[in-house]
C-alpha cells in the first residue's frame, strides 16, 4: 500500500489549493482529504512494492527458463531436420 507520509503530503497539498475563505478549517479538510484518501486507495487491488518486486523476479526466472527451452527446441528440430536429411540421402 502508499506510505502513510506520502498519503498525508498529498492531503497537505490538497488542503493548500482550497480558497483561502475556507482555510479555518483547513486541518479538518486535511482529516478528511487523507480520509477519502486512504478510502478510495483501500478499494484498489494493490500489492506492495516488495509483492512486485518478488513477482517481478519469479517472472524474469522464469522468462529465463522459456528462453533456454526455446533454445533447446531449436536445437532439437535442427537435429532430426539434419538427420531426417542424412536418412534421405
Amino acid at each position: 500500500m502508499i506510505d502513510l507520509s506520502q498519503l498525508d503530503e498529498l492531503a497537505r497539498r490538497l488542503s493548500s489549493l482550497v480558497p483561502p475563505g475556507l482555510r479555518e478549517g483547513r486541518e479538518e479538510l486535511q482529516q478528511n482529504f487523507k480520509s477519502v484518501l486512504q478510502a478510495g486507495l483501500g478499494k484498489l487491488d494493490l500489492v506492495t512494492r516488495e509483492e512486485f518486486d518478488v513477482q517481478r523476479a519469479v517472472l524474469a526466472r522464469t522468462r529465463d527458463k522459456l528462453d533456454a527451452l526455446e533454445a533447446q527446441l531449436a536445437e532439437l528440430a535442427e537435429s532430426c531436420a539434419s538427420s531426417n536429411d542424412s536418412a534421405h540421402h
